[in-house]
């Protein structure tokens, strides 16, 4: 099946863009702007906002059409395989089949000081109705907040004993996550203790893909809650452990 994007009229292949620019606002920059829409491959582009930005920069809305195609045939994505269940089957499963108490511990690491996404995950209240795994029985969440360095962190997965580590990437200038997120694998390999840990990490710009690139055992992504994660974890103990 092949689509365009979608504006106005089915597969009319009409997009929005929004940037800035490092230049005063000016005719010339307007111009600028229309090119960079061109140069990614628009057609009919308009200039439709655009507005100063202090004293050297510039931002933008822009309007064009996509000419191409995407066959959605020919499109293969990595993503966790885990049948995600509800917070009450997760509780029976673990009380079934794990039969112990399963420890979380989580953080944002390095200097990400935002604890949205953690503690969506690990708070009691949760997240847009989702229930964190603070509130899960047979599960101990231990949320140590932001900015925890990653020697802390694993410092933390011993003393608690920890089955799970949980990984939380908010802020990511630069790909600063993906240096912390590497550095942390490789701290726990240097310890010769990877194996004995289920390292999950997510974030607005992790996907199972890249989580699995860089050495975790799986990512999660944006709009993903508590029951995905407790519902791959389990299960992955369930497969370490007794080959479930």
């Amino acid at each position: 099946m092949k689509i365009r994007p979608y504006g106005d009229t089915l597969h009319d292949g009409k997009i929005q863009l929004s940037f800035s620019l490092p230049t005063p606002l000016s005719e010339v920059a307007v111009e600028a702007a229309k090119q960079v829409a061109e140069n990614l491959g628009l057609v009919d582009v308009s200039v439709v906002h655009s507005e100063k930005m202090g004293t050297d920069f510039s931002f933008f809305i822009v309007y064009g059409t996509f000419t191409k195609q995407i066959d959605l045939d020919l499109i293969t994505v990595q993503s966790v395989k885990t049948i995600v269940l509800s917070r009450e089957e997760i509780e029976e499963k673990i009380r079934q089949e794990v039969k112990k108490e399963l420890v979380f511990i989580g953080a944002s690491t390095g200097s990400d000081a935002h604890t949205v996404g953690i503690d969506a995950i690990m708070n009691m209240k949760g997240f847009a109705g989702h229930y964190g795994l603070e509130r899960y029985a047979g599960i101990k969440a231990i949320n140590l907040g932001s900015q925890v360095s990653n020697e802390e962190l694993i410092k933390q997965a011993k003393i608690h004993q920890a089955d799970v580590i949980l990984v939380s990437q908010t802020v990511t200038q630069k790909d600063v996550h993906i240096k912390n997120m590497v550095e942390l694998i490789e701290m726990l390999e240097a310890e010769h203790i990877r194996k004995q840990y289920i390292v999950v990490c997510g974030g607005a710009r992790i996907t199972h893909e890249l989580a699995k690139e860089l050495g975790y055992d799986a990512g999660f992504g944006p709009n993903k809650f508590a029951e995905d994660v407790a519902s791959y974890a389990v299960d992955e103990w369930l497969t370490r452990n007794t080959g479930k």
